[in-house]
């Protein structure tokens, strides 16, 4: 084997290993709740289709990003959900079901309930400790704006400093003299 053919090799096989690429530990739902059994943490569910560009585009270009993965991976389970799989989910004692629709995909009973029957893709549910929703928030978010939303909750600001505000003062560690491009749809507080 020639030199130029070993490090070729060499560089393809670094090259599917993600060297240096961090990756957000996806559970299943029931997984998470165990998980939180054991230590309580907030999930954040990734409620999407296979059929949904957007989602595509927020895995790879939100969701790989290290950052976000990171921080991700330290403050919350995280659940990636089709809301058009057909297995049922029991969940907080109920168990969810597929429901098929006539002329149209169906959808997840589960998905219905966390997206407060709003059913569009791709959508961010935050959950709190006990499993409660806090919020859905609809729509592609890219990683800057991302890293606002998912802080806004971690670090339970949801409890005390209305959104806008919370926009105004957010400091990013990441895009330091940056604010958001945009913010698609505005937090709601309870």
């Amino acid at each position: 084997m020639t030199r130029f053919s070993l490090i070729a090799l060499l560089l393809v096989m670094l090259g599917t290993i993600g060297f240096g690429q961090s990756k957000v530990n996806w559970l299943t739902w029931e997984q998470a709740v165990e998980k939180n059994m054991k230590e309580k943490r907030k999930i954040v569910v990734d409620v999407y289709t296979d059929w949904c560009g957007w989602c595509k585009k927020m895995d790879k270009y939100t969701f790989q990003t290290e950052f976000i993965a990171d921080y991700i991976n330290e403050h919350y389970y995280a659940v990636k959900f089709n809301a058009e799989q057909k297995e049922e989910i029991n969940f907080n004692g109920k168990v969810y079901k597929y429901v098929s629709s006539f002329g149209r995909r169906g959808y997840h009973e589960l998905a219905s309930e966390i997206l407060n029957g709003r059913m569009s893709y791709p959508t961010v549910v935050f959950l709190d400790e006990n499993q409660n929703v806090i919020q859905p928030i609809p729509g592609y978010q890219d990683a800057q704006t991302f890293e606002m939303i998912m802080t806004y909750f971690a670090e339970n600001h949801y409890q005390s400093v209305p959104w806008q505000k919370f926009t105004r003062s957010f400091k990013s560690q990441n895009y330091p003299s940056a604010q958001p491009k945009r913010i698609v749809q505005p937090v709601r507080n309870n």
